[in-house]
């Protein structure tokens, strides 16, 4: 039989039982469909990660505290009172590699204007913080550097500040008060959405952090150091810099351990889209499951169909086909059955992935790489579960066959 002619011959075998190939087809359309839709999801999620950790500003190495030993049991990272306000100047003056630095301290407090009140957020920053986020200003200015040496009564508001306390009305030039203290808003942030943590970031007050040093919050050491580098080739220098500087400041001897921790932007991007990575993987295997079911459901309506031609694939030996002919007739009606099914699962995984992302509200990305190996595995199943019945087909004997009612 010429190549060209197999593949017909198949649709016709397939086209004589129109209901059960659409039955075998549905298995793998499922099956398709679901690894599609997971790994759009997981995919979406991923992206959702990426985009947050970018939120963070562009070449960010966070310093963290050390851990605080209470009985010689620690009792978490962050806990130390290690960082100080000179080590984030300390930073920005003497690496070279470093355009910014910002010494944080938070709280949270009730924020009065009016007869309104809510609880939010206060960061003391230094004037450099938005442009190590990133974080552009929707209206108003950002305090400078004046405004820090000399621990200014000015506020810089986040967008939900703007709904809860002036219900939208433009907030420039009004005052708030945090326990009794007026602060002067100055400035509108644009809209930043949702953290990696999953906090809203508009719920945010920004102010000098001399000011919520002396005023507002108590302390007396930074919760962590934002430090912004030139470039991102210089992120792996600028933190071993950093390293040696922060040990020498803070007086530790060679044999003992750091008393803060550095993490770099990649590094966060990698630890926050591992779950993701992995959430993914695992709804696909999944899913793979349904359509390891189809191959099932193809292989056992294969062999129905190998019992149902043994007359038929008789009539063909005895004439002179041979056995690899018989045997390449049904992995060719194979591979179609799952073919068909691959590209309906592909029409399915787009539809729910699109309905997902729409009306669940769900990040998902329909990606062309699944699309490419959902097709692929669809082919792959079928020469996989087709090959035992195109295998039997073969080695029948042709006067047995003939003689079958």
């Amino acid at each position: 039989m010429k190549w060209t002619a197999v593949p017909i011959v198949a649709l016709r075998a397939l086209h004589r039982n129109k209901m059960r190939t659409l039955l075998t087809t549905l298995g793998i359309i499922i099956g398709v469909g679901a690894v599609i839709t997971m790994v759009g999801l997981g995919q979406g999620a991923r992206s959702e990660v990426e985009e947050q950790v970018n939120r963070l500003g562009q070449n960010v190495i966070l310093v963290f505290p050390g851990a605080r030993q209470l009985g010689g049991v620690s009792i978490g990272g962050g806990s130390a009172n290690t960082l100080t306000v000179e080590d984030a100047l300390a930073i920005r003056d003497e690496i070279p590699e470093v355009i910014a630095a910002s010494p944080e301290v938070r709280s949270q407090r009730v924020v009065v204007y009016g007869n309104r009140n809510w609880f939010t957020r206060i960061y003391g920053q230094s004037a450099d913080y938005l442009q190590i986020r990133q974080w552009p200003m929707e209206s108003g200015r950002m305090y400078d550097d004046e405004d820090v040496d000399r621990a200014a009564l000015v506020c810089v508001v986040g967008q939900t500040i703007v709904e809860q306390l002036f219900e939208g009305a433009d907030p420039i030039g009004e005052t708030i008060r945090v326990r009794g203290l007026p602060l002067q808003v100055i400035g509108v942030l644009s809209a930043k959405g949702m953290s990696l943590m999953g906090s809203v970031q508009d719920d945010i007050i920004l102010v000098p952090y001399t000011t919520a040093f002396q005023r507002i919050s108590g302390r007396s050491h930074a919760m962590v150091i934002n430090v912004q580098v030139y470039d991102q080739s210089a992120m792996t220098i600028a933190s071993e810099k950093i390293t040696d500087l922060l040990r020498e400041r803070h007086r530790l001897a060679p044999y003992q351990e750091n008393d803060f921790t550095i993490q770099t932007q990649e590094e966060v991007a990698e630890a926050a889209t591992e779950t993701s990575r992995v959430m993914t993987w695992l709804l696909a295997s999944i899913a793979g499951i349904s359509l390891f079911v189809g191959g099932i459901g193809v292989m056992n309506v294969m062999l129905v169909s190998v019992t149902e031609r043994t007359r038929e694939i008789g009539l063909r030996l005895s004439v002179g086909a041979r056995g690899r002919d018989v045997m390449t007739q049904f992995l060719v009606e194979s591979v179609i059955l799952c073919m068909l099914g691959g590209i309906g699962g592909i029409v399915g995984g787009y539809a729910s992935t699109q309905l997902i992302a729409r009306y669940a509200g769900w990040p998902a990305l329909f990606s062309t790489d699944a699309m490419i190996a959902a097709v692929s595995v669809s082919a792959v199943v079928g020469l996989f579960f087709g090959f035992y019945p195109a295998w039997k087909a073969a080695r029948l004997d042709p006067i047995v066959a003939l003689r079958r009612e």
